[in-house]
């Protein structure tokens, strides 16, 4: 059986849900943006340049900064490393869902791991965010969920030198917005048993 699963998905998909759906059908804990967030901001890098620098690609930086130097680097690539650093401890632990931080990546020679990749047509999305979002037009919710996943995408090809949503990167995608909630964590279940 598959010890760890990780979740990647579309804004507005219903990653989360499944995820944390997932979690609590199987007993497994369940990591998110905001846990992991939160255990890398104990580290070597504060809560509010982790805050302000989350799925930032670095600005290219001076000639005169050693690279080998972990705090003179672009803090953006700190913030990777301790997510990076607190998902590689997770994933040693096992028994464990974690949404997004692409965690398919970085987990991906560990034994026993499941990744999936979580998508939706856009008017779906769009439509689940609306009820997320109360008080913003649907231009706005549209617009954010373009930025996002564009944040996402470019995020991904920098530290991982992959593409995000692309298939050879996952076991097991869904299209949320053809199949419920509640039959994605089915067959994820499933496949955690192959």
């Amino acid at each position: 059986m598959k010890k760890i699963v990780t979740i990647s998905r579309e804004f507005g998909a219903g990653g989360g849900s499944i995820g944390s759906e997932l979690a609590a059908e199987t007993g497994f804990e369940y990591f998110d943006k905001e846990l992991i967030l939160m255990m890398a901001g104990k580290g070597d890098v504060d809560i509010y340049s982790i805050l302000k620098w989350d799925e930032h690609v670095p600005i290219h930086f001076g000639f005169t900064q050693s690279l080998f130097d972990f705090y003179s680097r672009p803090l953006s690539e700190r913030v990777f490393e301790a997510q990076r650093d607190i998902i590689k401890k997770i994933g040693e632990k096992g028994s464990c869902v974690i949404v997004g931080r692409n965690a398919n990546t970085i987990l991906r020679e560990y034994d026993h791991s499941l990744h999936v990749f979580v998508h939706a047509d856009f008017d779906w999305r769009l439509e689940n965010m609306k009820k997320r979002m109360p008080g913003r037009t649907e231009q706005e919710i549209a617009d954010e969920i373009r930025k996002v996943d564009k944040k996402r995408t470019k995020y991904c090809s920098y530290h991982t030198s992959t593409k995000f949503g692309d298939s050879r990167y996952y076991d097991l995608c869904l299209d949320s917005s053809r199949l419920e909630i509640q039959t994605c964590v089915k067959l994820i279940r499933e496949a955690m048993e192959d």
